[in-house]
């Protein structure tokens, strides 16, 4: 017998690409139980089953940087923070943090596919009773408009948002007299995509000459300490930190100033939740 869960959850991450550099990614979590059936005819409670492996991603991956340590130009080291990831391509970058912000996989890739089956066995070294297997397929959301992925840190969030270099794959809207802007949605979605948002109040001026081209951000948390250096061109400086809610109004008001109109916009953090900022130019 399989108990199936679709939209079980979401995972929100960043993950390093050897073509295309930090990228930010949310996927839908959809989960397969194969197993036996109870005296109460039943496999597993439904109520069950949701915080069960919720819980378990929650406490994993999810808001963490995945990294494919056998990458080309990818290399992990001890450091003062915790752990320390550098690259050299397709850009420089330089992250440390504690260890719990990092998932550590010993690939070429990160793939989704490659990703639920690594999840699934996870669950399935302790299962639940009667369970047998488990299979997890994790999928992006289907978006016909424009999207955008981007990464960033939340240094004053209680949760796990405070890592340095979790990230999202968002929906954009954007409504100018009452109607939506297609072309600006789209305009403004690929200058957005895989760049780093960064708070200007955590930048660290780096005057060293191998570094003049780069951003460099730090800041303590929570769970600990933490940086992240990469190339300036690869990064938005917003004026203040890069919740939804700042990145909505952002958004509105660099989008009102250029093109002389009120403008609402709507930024999605991952999937089906975000914020909603109106400016006049």
């Amino acid at each position: 017998m399989t108990l199936f869960v679709n939209r079980l959850t979401h995972l929100d991450v960043s993950l390093w690409c050897p073509q295309r550099g930090l990228v930010g990614a949310s996927w839908q979590v959809d989960a397969e139980l194969d197993g036996e059936l109870g005296k109460d005819g039943m496999l597993f409670d439904f109520g069950e089953v949701k915080p069960w492996i919720k819980s378990r991603l929650d406490s994993g991956l999810d808001h963490t940087l995945l990294v494919p340590t056998m990458a080309p130009d990818v290399s992990v080291q001890e450091c003062a923070e915790g752990l320390c990831i550098r690259t050299a391509s397709p850009y420089p970058l330089e992250v440390r943090g504690p260890r719990q912000a990092f998932t550590l996989l010993s690939w070429a890739a990160i793939t989704p596919e490659r990703l639920a089956m690594h999840l699934a066995n996870e669950l399935s070294r302790r299962p639940p009773p009667r369970v047998t297997d488990i299979r997890l397929a994790l999928y992006e959301e289907a978006i016909e408009d424009a999207a955008y992925t981007y990464g960033h840190g939340l240094k004053h969030h209680a949760g796990n948002c405070q890592r340095i270099a979790h990230g999202h794959r968002s929906r954009l809207h954007i409504w100018q007299a009452g109607e939506r802007q297609p072309a600006l949605e789209a305009e403004w979605a690929d200058w957005l995509a895989d760049r780093y948002l960064v708070d200007a109040a955590d930048i660290v001026e780096d005057d060293e000459p191998g570094f003049r081209d780069r951003l460099t951000s730090r800041y303590h948390a929570e769970q600990g300490h933490f940086f992240i250096r990469l190339p300036r061109s690869r990064c938005a400086v917003l004026p203040t930190p890069t919740t939804v809610e700042h990145i909505a109004a952002w958004l509105a008001g660099e989008i009102a100033e250029r093109t002389g109109k009120v403008t609402r916009v709507q930024a999605f953090e991952g999937i089906d939740k975000g914020a909603i900022a109106e400016a006049r130019p």
